[in-house]
C-alpha cells in the first residue's frame, strides 16, 4: 500500500495510507488531506488510485502543484516523488520498496553486527578499574537479557529520503547506521532503552542525541528523543 508523508520544513506532520480511490488535497475542511495554509487553494490537487498506479492532478490551484520541483498539471506518481503544495511537501511512498531500501541502507543485519565491540569496550573499562555507570551496566545486561518484559518502542525517520519510515525496536539489540561512516546500537532491558556508539569512519565522531554527542558511554533514551546517526534524524518513541 502506498502512503503520503506530509511535512513542513523537513518535519514530518502526518501520514496518510492510500486505501481509497480518490484523495483531494486542499485548505478546506472537506478535503481528504487538509493543509490549513493560505498558500494552499481550497481544493488544490487530486490523487486518483487505479489498481497499483496513482495519478496526481492539479485542480487549477492559484500557486500550482509541483513534483520534484517541476510544475505539473497531471503526473503519474512514482516511489519517492515529492509533491509540493504551497509551503508543504507530500512524499509518495510505496511501502514494500521503502522498507527494503531503508533496511538495506540503515539496519545492520545480525551476521554483520559488531556486537563484540560492545562487549569488548565494557570489559576493557571494568578491567581498567573504571566503575561502570548505571547506563553502561544496563547496556551490558541488555546484550545478555532479551527475555525481560519491555515497553514497546520504535524509531521514526524524520529526515531524508526515508522520512516517515518506522522501525520497531522489538529485539534486545538493534544495530543501525552505515559501516565505515557511523554505527550505533540500541539495547534494552526491562523498560529501559540505551543507545551506544559502536564505530565511525572518523575518530570521536559520535551520534547526536537531541543535538549533543553521546560520547563513548551508553546513554539512556527517553520518549521523544531525537537521534542523528549517519546523517539521518530519527525520533525515539515509546508506545
Amino acid at each position: 500500500m502506498a502512503r503520503l508523508v506530509l511535512s513542513l520544513d523537513g518535519q514530518v506532520m502526518a501520514e496518510y495510507n492510500m486505501n481509497k480511490e480518490r484523495y483531494t488535497i486542499g485548505r478546506l475542511p472537506d478535503n481528504d488531506i487538509r493543509i490549513d495554509n493560505a498558500a494552499v487553494s481550497g481544493h488544490h490537487s487530486l490523487i486518483i488510485n487505479i489498481l497499483n498506479d496513482s495519478f496526481l492532478e492539479d485542480l487549477n490551484s492559484t500557486n500550482g502543484t509541483y513534483v520534484n520541483g517541476k510544475l505539473i498539471k497531471k503526473h503519474a506518481l512514482q516511489h519517492g516523488d515529492v509533491i509540493t503544495v504551497g509551503h508543504h511537501q507530500l512524499r509518495f511512498v510505496e511501502d514494500d520498496e521503502q522498507q527494503d531500501e531503508f533496511e538495506k541502507t540503515m539496519v545492520i543485519q545480525p551476521s554483520a553486527r559488531p556486537v563484540e565491540k560492545l562487549r569488548t569496550a565494557t570489559a576493557a573499562a571494568e578491567a581498567a578499574g573504571a566503575a561502570p555507570s548505571a547506563a553502561t551496566t544496563g547496556r551490558s545486561r541488555a546484550l545478555a537479557d532479551g527475555a525481560a518484559a519491555v515497553k514497546k518502542a520504535k524509531l521514526q525517520v524524520l529526515s531524508g529520503a526515508f522520512a516517515g519510515r518506522e522501525v520497531e525496536l522489538s529485539k534486545a539489540l538493534t544495530t543501525l547506521g552505515r559501516p565505515g561512516v557511523q554505527v550505533a546500537a540500541i539495547t534494552r532491558r526491562a523498560e529501559t532503552y540505551y543507545i551506544v556508539h559502536v564505530d565511525s569512519g572518523k575518530e570521536n565522531d559520535f551520534p547526536l542525541l537531541n543535538g549533543t554527542p553521546i560520547g563513548a558511554n551508553a546513554t539512556r533514551l527517553n520518549d521523544n528523543d531525537v537521534i542523528q546517526l549517519a546523517g539521518v534524524k530519527m525520533g525515539f518513541f515509546v508506545n
